[in-house]
């Protein structure tokens, strides 16, 4: 303690001075008199005579007034007794983490409920059996199986988000209880060299089967006092450089560097970027790819972004079977993307964060794994599993040189993204930045075909062949597609709460689809989609959505026109039929006769003209225009052809019947034709039909029924080939046969 043992100031008591602690402070309102009574504990007054002065000017004397403090015991960072010869353990008093002096209260996750209540129940079958003495133990072995097997089913089927709460779980263990399950020495080393030690970053040097390693990690706290002064396990750029400084000290020496993550992000308040958050993690990830020892990462809770990778740059990154690896956390790309942090489960699952799909993208390279029930289950046994892992790696590091070691940890990270070393990059390539999107699904865009398909034949001329309807299955499809785009958009508006509720009051209104709805229930739904169409109609927003809305729309509208179509036709039917039956039954026989080549009567061309006249009459008396008549084509072939089909077909049968009569078919015949006309069996029936076909076909000679048709048509024509191709002429023959 620094002092002066008298210091007087001449003046009328214009000054005195006190010591409090190591420091001397002067005060100008204070007399000796008043120090006497000082209203401070723990001080003590002294008047000194003046010296050489004659007291008769102001009557006061000069006080030095004191503050002793009461010393305190110190219990960090060094003990009273220190053991001189202490050569093993942990030296605990050179950390602030002492064992809890109360056992953690068990947290049950929302998920783990359904176990709980069964394990409930065992305990109240066992209570029983204890207060009855009966023996229940088939009942509790059975329950117990069934206990063990719900609960392997449930931690082996987890959804990323049920794997994200495991990892945030109050419970789970921290870095620094691995660190000391795991080390047989072990000694915290603290400060940046700045003047400030972060206590949510923790480094030290401990060693693993007679082996030095330097361990850094993220410490979150064991219940909320720790994690207030651990700040939750975010770091500042005093840790971060605290953690640099470890690492360049751990690369001057050799040590083997082992990393532990689990920290939401590096923390991001005002004075962290004052002081160059950004700057410090960025420094971090420079010199992690320079340094020249084994560097081993081990993700034991959640990794969130840049303050997970600040210290993550490693050779091997290793992941506990139930940690999270994140860019950006579930609800925070759940808030950005959908505008709610309710879909932060869909958001976990297009993340990929968990261990299995990282180690899929090789950004981790191996999964440790935990206990049935996360690792605050026997964190013990958890962090014997990382204790193998890590020394399993660092035997296969060690053995590589500095080049190959630097090598290995430079094209770990230039693979990821699909980069290939060795390819130049365009430099000019240009790439568009503007959000793609959402690609048309197959059904969607076969609508649109059908759809133009349609437009086109409204088009053409009237009396071609009927345009082409769409299918009930594809609307169908555009339907559901159409009610996925529109339930998203509602999340994604955050309109999903307002739309359920609506939904709540329809289902307690009892009403019907049919009926109409109250005033006060309209008013609500009409506001609410107004709202809906106020978003949609946002220029560059959900153009998906508005295409396969605006074709589904279109798409009613032809289904609404065909409806009607076919409506207005069946009406027709039912009204004309009678009447317009003798008129139709004329003209399709002069329809007949003019296809068949002949020559129509004079009084048979008046009389179809005025069967045509009456029938416009007709449908004009019924409010319906005619705009125009066709002649339905039929298709038929030349006559001359058919002249020559008509004696190929004639001799091909004549064929057929001698081979019949030859191998002895008519027997087999008379049977087919009589199952036929019983019609009972018929799996017999075409049983009876291929064996005969197969045996006409295996008996017939077709290169001599071929010339036998050449001549026979050749004799019909007086010489003249036929136009036709003989060989299709036969087939078709045949076929008819």
């Amino acid at each position: 303690m620094n002092s002066l043992p008298y210091s007087p100031v001449i003046g009328g008591g214009e000054s005195c001075s006190y010591v409090s602690g190591s420091q001397i402070r002067l005060r100008n309102d204070f007399f000796g008199a008043d120090l006497r009574r000082s209203p401070f504990s723990g001080t003590v007054g002294v008047l000194f005579k003046p010296l050489g002065r004659s007291s008769a000017r102001n009557g006061n004397g000069v006080q030095i007034f004191a503050r002793i403090k009461k010393a305190q015991k110190h219990d960090y960072p060094w003990p009273d007794d220190i053991d001189p010869n202490l050569k093993s353990g942990h030296l605990s008093y050179l950390s602030h983490f002492k064992p809890l002096t109360e056992k953690p209260k068990p947290v049950t996750l929302a998920f783990e409920k359904p176990l709980v209540d069964l394990e409930k129940k065992i305990m109240d079958v066992r209570k029983m059996a204890d207060e009855t003495g009966l023996d229940f133990s088939d009942q509790i072995n059975m329950l117990e199986n069934k206990y063990q097997q719900a609960l392997k089913d449930l931690y082996t089927h987890l959804t990323p988000i049920q794997r994200l709460n495991i990892a945030r779980h109050p419970n789970r263990p921290t870095f620094l209880d691995h660190v000391l399950n795991i080390t047989e020495k072990w000694v915290e080393l603290h400060g940046d060299r700045a003047g400030y030690d972060d206590p949510a970053m923790v480094t030290g040097i401990g060693s693993i089967d007679g082996k030095s390693y330097m361990f850094i990690g993220h410490q979150k706290g064991r219940n909320t006092k720790e994690n207030i002064q651990r700040n939750f396990g975010m770091p500042t750029p005093h840790g971060y450089r605290k953690a640099l400084r470890m690492m360049k000290y751990a690369d001057h020496h050799g040590f083997p560097i082992i990393t532990f993550i689990d920290t939401p992000g590096a923390y991001a308040d005002l004075k962290s970027e004052e002081l160059g958050q950004g700057e410090a993690i960025a420094h971090n990830l420079r010199a992690m790819f320079g340094l020249k020892v084994p560097i081993v990462t081990v993700v034991i809770g959640e990794g969130g972004s840049g303050g997970a990778l600040a210290i993550g740059c490693a050779n091997k990154i290793y992941m506990l079977e139930n940690a999270v690896f994140y860019v950006a956390s579930p609800e925070a790309c759940a808030a950005i993307l959908w505008k709610s942090s309710s879909a932060a489960p869909k958001a976990a699952e297009k993340l990929r964060i968990t261990a299995g799909e990282l180690c899929k993208l090789q950004i981790a390279d191996g999964i440790i794994p935990e206990p049935l029930g996360g690792a605050h289950t026997d964190p013990a046994w958890t962090s014997q599993q990382i204790k193998l892992m890590v020394t399993k790696a660092m035997e296969e590091l060690s053995i590589m040189d500095v080049d190959t070691l630097l090598g290995h940890r430079h094209k770990k990270f230039r693979i990821l993204g699909g980069f290939v070393e060795g390819q130049p990059v365009d430099p000019e390539k240009k790439r568009n930045m503007k959000k793609k999107e959402t690609d048309l699904s197959q059904a969607t865009a076969d609508i649109e075909a059908e759809i133009e398909n349609i437009k086109k034949a409204a088009l053409e001329a009237k009396g071609k062949s009927p345009a082409p309807t769409i299918s009930d299955e594809a609307v169908e499809k555009l339907r559901q597609e159409v009610d996925k785009e529109m339930t998203n958009a509602f999340i994604s508006m955050g309109l999903q709460e307002k739309l359920e509720a609506l939904k709540m009051e329809l289902s307690k209104s009892g009403n019907s689809p049919d009926q109409t709805l109250g005033p006060v229930l309209k008013e609500k739904v009409d506001r609410l989609m107004q709202e809906f169409k106020h978003n949609l109609s946002r220029p560059g927003s959900y153009m998906a959505l508005k295409q396969k809305l605006e074709m589904l729309s279109e798409v009613s509208k032809l289904q609404e026109l065909r409806l009607k179509g076919e409506k207005l036709k069946k009406e027709l039917n039912e009204k004309l039929q009678e009447q317009v039956k003798d008129k139709i039954e004329i003209l399709r026989k002069a329809r007949e006769q003019v296809a068949k080549g002949e020559k129509l009567e004079e009084e048979e061309i008046k009389e179809v003209e005025k069967v045509k006249k009456e029938l416009e009459e007709m449908l004009k008396s019924m409010n319906l225009e005619v705009v125009g008549l066709t002649k339905k084509k039929v298709p038929t072939a030349p006559p001359v052809l058919e002249k020559k089909l008509k004696k190929a077909d004639e001799v091909i049968k004549s064929e057929i019947e001698k081979v019949i009569d030859m191998i002895g078919l008519r027997g087999k015949i008379d049977e087919l034709k009589a199952e036929i006309s019983s019609g009972l069996n018929k799996e017999k029936i075409e049983q009876l039909d291929k064996e005969i076909r197969e045996e006409i076909a295996a008996a017939v000679d077709l290169n001599e029924l071929k010339r036998k048709v050449e001549t026979e048509i050749k004799e019909e024509n007086d010489g003249n080939s036929a136009d036709a191709p003989l060989q299709e002429t036969v087939g078709a023959g045949k076929a008819s046969g």
